[in-house]
């Protein structure tokens, strides 16, 4: 891609999913939202019951971009050696000399299976990397690979035997998404699909080079100032204690968003602007992406419990609530 614009994003966009769409059915605001995060160069945290296609999704994303993929299953026993990798003893020209034995964390898309099961230490060593792109490893610090996406997923059901993510951590994820059952047609459409033929075998249509001139341009688009007001604005009413909180918080928040949530509605916003082929964001963009980006940020308190409130009921509350201004 010589020249990038808004509208060869867009058709970039139509090539992905036109792509996924031949392994994937349905799931077509995940998979949006997956590609808005790249996009940003944000990571992902998926939450699902299993057997909705998780890994299947992020793989078959990573064949069509034509990305490196590595899949690290999270267990009580896994180490952040196992996961940055490690220096070795090793015997060169009749001398033992430690040679740095990189680990899975080194590909474009990590795909980092059910984070809650493994210790808070390992969880550290992975989401640190995340936001650095750094891995450090006997005292050397090395690059990650260029484009970088980590996409976790968590089971919501199964609790036992997990260690929940900090809200600190959580932080670090740009979206949380919310994977459904599919529609009785789109689940007939998947029976149909693996019981009577093969998957067909995909062809990178997307150059590495096409991904990181949009995360380039995502960076580079204009955001006027009327957009950026209204998702601090949408921020700042989820924290029960500032000025401009809605009552809705008052009540049930514990902890709002911080400032990362508003850098990360305006990216995101940019992002979905330029697959939909307009150079600068609307309000509209910015309300398209807050409930992915806000919902693992807002911690509700024991009231919201009790009154069977969640995150996301909060959240649609407040952006009924939280107005544009005119300019």
């Amino acid at each position: 891609m010589t020249e990038i614009s808004p509208q060869s994003v867009k058709e970039v966009y139509g090539r992905i999913t036109q792509d996924l769409g031949k392994v994937i059915v349905g799931q077509d605001q995940i998979i949006r939202l997956l590609l808005v995060s790249l996009f940003s160069r944000g990571h992902c945290l998926l939450v699902g019951v299993p057997g909705l296609a998780k890994t299947l999704l992020v793989k078959t994303l990573a064949e069509v971009l034509h990305l490196s993929f590595k899949r690290i299953q999270f267990t009580p026993d896994l180490m952040p050696a196992d996961i940055l990798g490690s220096d070795l003893l090793q015997e060169k020209d009749r001398r033992l000399e430690f040679e740095y034995q990189p680990g899975p964390i080194f590909a474009n898309l990590l795909l980092a299976d059910e984070i809650n099961r493994t210790p808070p230490k390992t969880q550290s060593a992975l989401l640190e990397a995340m936001q650095e792109r750094r891995v450090t490893v006997g005292g050397k610090s090395r690059s990650l690979p260029d484009p970088f996406l980590v996409v976790a997923t968590q089971n919501p059901i199964e609790q036992e035997g997990t260690y929940p993510l900090p809200e600190a951590q959580l932080d670090r994820f740009m979206f949380s998404l919310y994977l459904d059952y599919p529609r009785k047609d789109e689940e007939m459409e998947i029976v149909k699909r693996t019981t009577i033929m093969e998957l067909p075998e995909l062809k990178p249509t997307v150059t590495l080079d096409e991904i990181v001139q949009v995360q380039k341009l995502v960076l580079a688009a204009p955001v006027s100032d009327h957009v950026i007001d209204y998702a601090v604005e949408l921020a700042t009413a989820t924290r029960p204690n500032r000025l401009g909180a809605l009552q809705v918080a008052k009540d049930y928040v514990e902890w709002g968003a911080g400032p990362r949530a508003s850098q990360y509605l305006i990216l995101g916003a940019k992002a979905l602007a330029l697959m939909k082929g307009k150079l600068t964001p609307e309000t509209e963009e910015v309300r398209e992406v807050a409930m992915a980006v806000l919902q693992h940020r807002v911690i509700t308190n024991y009231r919201a419990t009790g009154a069977g409130k969640k995150s996301r009921d909060i959240l649609e509350a407040i952006l009924k609530g939280v107005k544009e201004k005119e300019y």
